[in-house]
């Protein structure tokens, strides 16, 4: 009856998941938010059903007594499933962890020193990582980075091609990011297909308003979109993607702006949010489909970057076996789907219609019979991947 606690720390919120050792059953899952303000919220999903409140929650400390409140009173008590572990998602592990690792004082002076490279996230999850140990002190912790899966990738994949010694020294070069939801898919890919992972060419299209292509030979990331920081690759919610670095420049200089100006412009600023004037690609859509040219553009550039990687992708791989999409938009926009595979049958890649409007949160095919490459939707399981990889780490695996 053990379970694995998954955390999601970030600055203001605090995302768990409870799960079963044996079954891989999510026993419960919450989300407590607006922590270090006069009023936070919580909602925790146990087996009573759905439980929230409003209270204040100072810090991460407080957030997990909260937490631990809501496992007393709504269930399930963790009396009745002791944790063999607590795994936590870290964003950035640098080229330092490259596999789950428990969490030692090492670790995490680690974790504070690749902040430079993550200063939103790595902090968070640090202080998650430190309010957990002291609510369970007797439990092993394990760290799980989003860059790991990444570590695979051959020099020529994560070098960039500038003064060598000054990216050395400053830790510059593609990491690579969704390494969990990348290999959680891939693996459920070739376990829905019936075949073996290690001989399967495979695209991975991470799609939710943070968006990421990973291209896997038999398991392993040999090239990923995002680079040292989660802002390369694709057209995002609010972040640009790929971008001409002069650009950056004749800015500083035509317009002004200082370091922390694009910071903000790139991250905040751009993306679906800078073409059109909406975040969120229901919006989008919406916006498009009543006449709107800049969110029609918006969606053609999207489409038109998402074909780029899939074409790189398959020629880096000598050949494609499967594409699956996943994460919120990836799973649930049958017609971006549809934008998107159009125009590839050349690739050996061919939609079936039927199949790609038909709604479902199961893992599905959605290609065509003929279709040389297999078309899949695979919903993501982070948690689960994480509380897989926890368990490996302290040896219950």
């Amino acid at each position: 009856m053990s379970a694995v606690l998954v955390v999601n720390s970030g600055s203001s919120s605090l995302k768990y998941q409870l799960i079963d050792a044996g079954s891989e059953e999510a026993l419960a899952s919450g989300l407590i938010e607006r922590i270090g303000e006069p009023s936070g919220h919580i909602r925790h999903t146990g087996q009573r059903g759905k439980w929230e409140t409003t209270l204040a929650i100072p810090d991460h400390t407080a957030a997990f007594r909260v937490m631990l409140d809501a496992f007393e009173s709504e269930g399930p008590s963790l009396d009745d499933h002791p944790l063999a572990a607590v795994g936590h998602r870290v964003v950035h592990g640098g080229k330092r962890f490259f596999e789950p690792t428990i969490v030692t004082p090492l670790v995490e002076i680690n974790i504070e020193d690749l902040a430079d490279l993550a200063p939103l996230h790595n902090p968070a999850n640090l202080q998650g990582i430190r309010a957990a140990k002291a609510a369970f002190p007797d439990v092993q912790h394990v760290a799980v980075f989003d860059t790991a899966f990444h570590q695979t990738l051959a020099p020529e994949a994560y070098t960039y091609a500038i003064d060598a010694a000054l990216a050395e020294r400053h830790r510059v070069r593609r990491y690579g990011f969704h390494g969990t939801s990348h290999k959680y898919v891939s693996g459920a890919a070739a376990e829905f297909l019936g075949r073996p992972l290690g001989e399967l060419k495979q695209i991975v299209l991470h799609l939710g308003n943070g968006a990421s292509a990973c291209a896997v030979d038999g398991g392993r990331s040999i090239d990923t979109s995002m680079g040292m920081t989660p802002l390369e690759g694709l057209v995002m919610g609010t972040r640009s993607g790929d971008l001409d670095p002069a650009v950056l420049v004749h800015l500083a200089r035509r317009a002004g702006l200082g370091i922390d100006d694009l910071d903000e412009l790139l991250n905040r600023r751009s993306g679906l949010l800078g073409l059109s004037g909406h975040g969120d690609m229901r919006d989008v859509r919406h916006a498009a489909e009543s006449g709107d040219a800049a969110a029609r553009l918006a969606l053609d550039t999207t489409v038109h970057r998402l074909k780029h990687y899939i074409g790189a992708y398959t020629a880096l791989l000598g050949g494609l076996d499967v594409l699956t999409f996943t994460a919120g938009i990836g799973e649930n926009d049958g017609r971006l789907r549809a934008e998107v595979c159009a125009g590839l049958e050349a690739l050996g890649i061919r939609l079936d219609p039927e199949r790609n409007g038909a709604a479902s949160r199961e893992a599905r095919r959605i290609s065509a019979d003929d279709s040389r490459v297999t078309v899949l939707v695979v919903p993501t399981d982070e948690e689960l991947e994480i509380a897989r990889q926890s368990l490996q780490a302290v040896g219950a695996g």
